[in-house]
């Protein structure tokens, strides 16, 4: 059996993983999304490692998965990405004086950041390239958890890198703006013939299927609180594998009381707030566009792909059409590289495009 490789996600929402082989044609050996606990994780960090570790475990088994080693993707708001020119040097030399190089620019103390550095291009004895700074505490927090479960992390990497080398496969030519709109973060990034050139990292809170769902588990929790006997919550393997399938399992069990008096009001207040939240949404990647446009000798962006779960909330897809002057293309799991099986579909096959490019940094 070919060898394979393991990229994975810790997000507020879920864990995610995709397994590809490493061949000289990758295609994805296994896939799953398994949702988290509420107040699990928040940002990328683990607030309940046991939690965590628990779905790892579920991860692994619902899904398939073989490999015992995995690539750890880290996008958060606390994760500073900046471009960057430092003097032409072999990596390793780098590697050691990339910190004393960036000491000034880090929110954090040297001592407690994870550095990287990604090369773009080189001008004579100048090398250009993006920065990559996180903070040391969050990602061991994401580690403990993986040794937890019997999973061994070999590498840290950003999962926008990962972003890229996914949709360097589908567009290699040219430059591609790639939005990953998450539930709680989004990432957009730009690619140059296959190399990113810039990347935003910004915090919106979306409506996706995965936060419903977890609001009407914490609903369900706070209900059966208050109940003489409460129900555990059970999920079977196709829940664990969908995220989707549990919030409308959730949303359609029959309500135990009728709704308090002014429910209404405030769903539609929720709905305001969801629609000014599409409508800032929008405008900050249009806005990110158009920065990287008017900066000198920029080419234009010839269209842009589209994933995450964030993506199929209403007024997301429709409000980024008529904001931008350029195709836009959504993309799934199964545009990236042949799936062994069935595809995902839904929000998971969006989720996965990031996570599976975790996975072809060693299918290289």
């Amino acid at each position: 059996m070919a060898k394979s490789q393991v990229g994975v996600e810790i997000t507020e929402e879920s864990v995610r993983a995709v397994e590809v082989s490493l061949d000289r044609n990758p295609h994805v050996i296994a896939y799953g999304e398994v949702p988290l606990l509420p107040d699990s994780a928040r940002d990328s960090e683990v607030l309940d490692e046991g939690a965590v570790a628990i779905a790892i475990r579920q991860l692994w088994s619902t899904a398939g998965i073989k490999a015992k080693t995995a690539t750890l993707g880290v996008a958060s708001r606390r994760v500073l990405v900046r471009e960057y020119t430092t003097p032409v040097m072999a990596p390793e030399l780098l590697r050691q004086a990339l910190p004393f190089q960036v000491q000034d620019l880090l929110p954090v103390p040297v001592s407690q950041a994870v550095l990287d550095y990604y090369p773009t291009a080189q001008d004579g004895e100048r090398m250009h390239g993006l920065l990559v700074a996180a903070v040391a505490d969050t990602v061991e927090g994401m580690m403990a958890a993986f040794d937890r479960a019997k999973v061994r992390i070999m590498n840290v990497d950003l999962t926008t890198f990962g972003l890229a080398r996914a949709a360097a496969r589908v567009a290699p030519q040219g430059t591609v703006a790639v939005v990953h709109i998450g539930d709680h973060t989004t990432q957009i990034l730009i690619l140059r013939d296959g190399i990113p050139e810039f990347v935003r990292i910004t915090p919106v809170d979306l409506e996706t299927n995965a936060v419903v769902r977890r609001r009407a588990l914490v609903a369900s929790d706070a209900g059966a609180s208050a109940s003489d006997e409460p129900a555990p919550l059970q999920y079977d393997a196709a829940d664990l594998l969908d995220p989707a399938r549990v919030a409308a399992s959730a949303l359609n069990a029959p309500a135990a009381s009728p709704a308090p008096a002014g429910s209404a009001l405030r769903g539609q207040l929720r709905g305001d707030l969801g629609h000014r939240t599409v409508t800032e949404l929008v405008g900050r990647i249009r806005s990110t566009l158009a920065f990287y446009a008017n900066r000198p000798q920029a080419p234009s962006v010839d269209q842009v792909l589209l994933c995450g779960a964030g993506s199929t909330v209403r007024g997301v897809t429709s409000g980024l059409a008529d904001a931008l002057p350029v195709p836009i293309r959504q993309i799934g799991l199964g545009d990236v590289a042949e799936v062994r099986g069935a595809e995902p579909v839904g929000d998971m096959a969006l989720n996965l495009v990031g996570t599976l490019g975790l996975a072809l940094g060693k299918a290289k």
